[in-house]
């Protein structure tokens, strides 16, 4: 999930946010009621449901940005889907090609969502606390943070490679497929099971170093807006939605190339003399440079940095009150 996840980055800004319980209550709330008292004990499957349903949120409130992110990575475009800015785009789909089109292929990135963003929290948090027992008694260890956030992206890429596979090229401007299943089969038929994991080594590449960046932000960002570390939701939510940004940015070049390993897009790859279907990450490295320069590097990280800004905020409110919410009533 850049957030990948696109949830990418936002499992260690929940982490870090969630981390140091002040006891200080919300506005209307008693000091027992607190936010932060949150039980460090939740269950397993408490972890899974939160995931699950940040993650379904989080992708599908931000999708029509997506789909607009998708079109402007697009190496060579259609004429008709040249895009100046995100919200030229998302009026001229809409006004050419119906209402719904930026919802195109929503429905198997909820498939997806739920699981991958279920494993990876339930993930992370197992293991983050397992491994700090083991190397800091307990402690905050920033090793262990790391191996869980790292096996965890393993787990939830595994999951959400295929959709968005799928996701991306029902996405595209005139895309062939009018369903999902019709685009599962194709694909499946024409290129095998491999295509739906060309781009899982290229997508880990790019959220390990997403995390890293998002997590070093964050915390430089709480130092500086909320040092004694207390519940501030608007410190949270302006640190996590800079770090978002400033990680997505940065990790756009991976996010072009993945996006060319998962759409295969004929008339760019053609321009280039390149029969057959473009894999491993140093093809799509070179295709794109080969096709865009340095500049094509940066296709839509306007959009990405638009889509993931909201997303992270968004992943991380509903992971912490969903955990927070089914571990206070016992669900």
């Amino acid at each position: 999930m850049e957030l990948s996840c696109g949830l990418g980055g936002s499992s260690q800004t929940a982490a870090a946010a969630a981390g140091p319980a002040t006891g200080l209550p919300m506005d209307g709330e008693s000091p027992g009621d607190d936010y932060e008292s949150l039980p460090t004990g939740a269950s397993l499957s408490t972890h899974m449901m939160a995931g699950a349903v940040a993650g379904i949120l989080e992708h599908t409130l931000m999708y029509p940005v997506d789909s607009v992110k998708t079109r402007m990575q697009s190496l060579q475009p259609d004429p008709q889907a040249q895009y100046k800015s995100v919200y030229e785009a998302l009026r001229r789909i809409i006004r050419t090609e119906g209402f719904w089109r930026p919802l195109r292929g929503i429905n198997v990135t909820m498939l997806g969502a739920g699981p991958a963003h279920a494993m990876y929290f339930a993930c992370y948090e197992r293991m983050k606390r397992t491994l700090s027992d083991v190397i800091q008694n307990g402690g905050n260890s920033h090793l262990a943070n790391g191996i869980a956030g790292s096996m965890a992206t393993l787990l939830h890429d595994a999951v959400m490679n295929p959709a968005e596979v799928v996701k991306q090229r029902m996405q595209m401007y005139n895309s062939p497929y009018k369903t999902v299943l019709e685009c599962i089969k194709t694909v499946h038929r024409t290129e095998g099971l491999g295509a739906f994991y060309r781009s899982y080594t290229t997508q880990l590449t790019m959220n390990i170093p997403f995390q890293a960046i998002h997590f070093i932000t964050y915390e430089f960002m709480q130092e500086q807006i909320n040092p004694r570390r207390e519940y501030n939701p608007r410190s949270h939510i302006i640190s996590g939605a800079l770090a978002g940004a400033v990680a997505a940015a940065a990790t756009t070049p991976l996010d072009v190339c993945k996006t060319l390993l998962n759409t295969q897009e004929n008339l760019a790859l053609s321009s280039v003399n390149i029969s057959g279907h473009l894999s491993g990450m140093a093809n799509a490295f070179r295709t794109v440079y080969q096709l865009g320069g340095i500049s094509g590097y940066f296709k839509g990280v306007q959009a990405r940095i638009i889509y993931q800004m909201p997303s992270t905020a968004i992943a991380w409110s509903v992971y912490e009150f969903f955990k927070y919410f089914l571990t206070k009533h016992n669900l």
